[in-house]
């Protein structure tokens, strides 16, 4: 039973490391208790699609040094990187960091599509440059009859296209200052995609801050928060060592993000004993958090009879662990009957690139999130994470961050 677990005790092994322990994939006990929380054991009923069973393959590139076979190496891609199995493993295995260690150990090289997106991402003049074209593309009529031929398919666009709303063309501005007495300043990271496609959730942020009494610094320099090329086994250090030097760089009490996708990816940003991290780890915080702490006590916002049921993300649930905030914020409104959308600990499928790379997985993951969504009978669903809003967004009803809805209460 417990072959898999390194059972050596020898003393004279060296001395441990100072630093969080983080057990390795030969630790883990093959209890069961992640499988009942995984998405692809829910799909798939194997245990192949569980992560006692990844560990292995993990184990065999991590620690063995030894090939694994295409089986293995899909069964592995069809890992959404939900970390739900973290929340629940006795031995705390810590899988997303084992996970991203091997697919960068494995050296995948991604194809004209993947080099594409990674370059549109770690370049933002280069996107400066072509979302105004995308604009331009969607308000052109031409959607239709391209989709019709086919080409978006053959090219593996399709999905992404079919994903993407209009485009915020404009930059922002690099500071937003206070009308209302000045408490503080405070910086906002934006993402890249989100930057573009998830403006009316920036501008609801700066809105809200404002209204608090913080000055908003938008730093033009920050870039992509290194998710997408990290969990895909691409290096992501010239991303993290600049986003670092930039928020490092401003007099700011903190550094606030709204997509909890990213806010996790920021929030396990290393070297602990880097004393640039530390900085940036200390002033690191959730936008939900830092609104709910810092509420006026004399700020009332427009009371409203709604139902709202609050989708929460897994890099929200099983990594920032802050959940409660969005709900604490939502009690600001008063009159909203709130409730929490059932199998939250699921997940909806869109897992960063995985909706675009396993969009047939995504999308029963999807459809299993949006039954529930509208067996819930609500007005509105609310989600603090960019790429799941997206995702699950439909012809039905738009998912909104709780920002969004917060900033629709404030007295004008």
């Amino acid at each position: 039973m417990f072959d898999f677990m390194d059972m050596g005790y020898d003393e004279s092994s060296a001395p441990i490391a100072s630093g969080p322990y983080i057990p390795d994939a030969g630790e883990c006990m093959r209890c069961g208790l992640c499988v009942s929380s995984c998405p692809t054991f829910r799909l798939f009923q194997v245990d192949e699609e569980t992560p006692r069973r990844r560990l292995r393959t993990l184990s065999k590139i991590l620690v063995e040094n030894q090939p694994v076979s295409s089986e293995e190496q899909s069964h592995l891609d069809n890992c959404l990187q939900c970390r739900a199995c973290e929340t629940v493993c006795p031995s705390r295995v810590n899988y997303g960091e084992l996970f991203d260690q091997a697919r960068m150990q494995l050296q995948v090289k991604p194809g004209w599509l993947g080099k594409l997106a990674f370059s549109l991402i770690e370049r933002k003049r280069l996107r400066s440059l072509l979302i105004p074209l995308f604009a331009v593309y969607l308000k052109s009529g031409l959607q239709k009859p391209l989709r019709k031929t086919g080409l978006l398919t053959k090219l593996h666009l399709a999905e992404a296209e079919g994903l993407m709303g209009k485009p915020a063309v404009e930059a922002l501005a690099e500071r937003y200052p206070t009308s209302a007495t000045k408490r503080g300043q405070v910086a906002l990271f934006t993402g890249c995609i989100a930057e573009h496609f998830d403006r009316e959730t920036l501008l609801a942020a700066i809105r809200l801050l404002n209204e608090i009494g913080y000055e908003v610094l938008v730093p033009s320099q920050q870039g992509c928060c290194g998710a997408i090329h990290q969990h895909n086994g691409q290096a992501a250090s010239v991303l993290i060592d600049n986003n670092i030097k930039v928020f490092n760089a401003l007099n700011v009490e903190a550094v606030l993000h709204t997509s909890t996708a990213c806010g996790a990816m920021l929030s396990e940003y290393k070297n602990v004993d880097d004393g640039a991290v530390q900085l940036f780890q200390q002033r690191l915080c959730d936008i939900n958090d830092f609104l709910l702490q810092h509420w006026p006590d004399d700020l009332q916002l427009k009371s409203d009879q709604v139902n709202i049921a609050v989708h929460e993300p897994c890099s929200q649930r099983n990594i920032l662990k802050n959940s409660a905030a969005v709900y604490g914020l939502l009690q600001k409104v008063q009159g909203l009957n709130v409730v929490t959308l059932a199998d939250n600990s699921i997940c909806c499928g869109a897992g960063g690139s995985y909706m675009l790379s396993h969009s047939q997985n995504a999308g029963q993951l999807r459809a299993l999130k949006q039954q529930i969504i509208t067996e819930s009978s609500a007005d509105v669903v609310v989600s603090s994470n960019f790429g799941c809003a997206m995702f699950l967004t439909n012809d039905e009803g738009k998912v909104v961050h709780p920002l969004v809805l917060i900033a629709g209460h404030l007295d004008m």
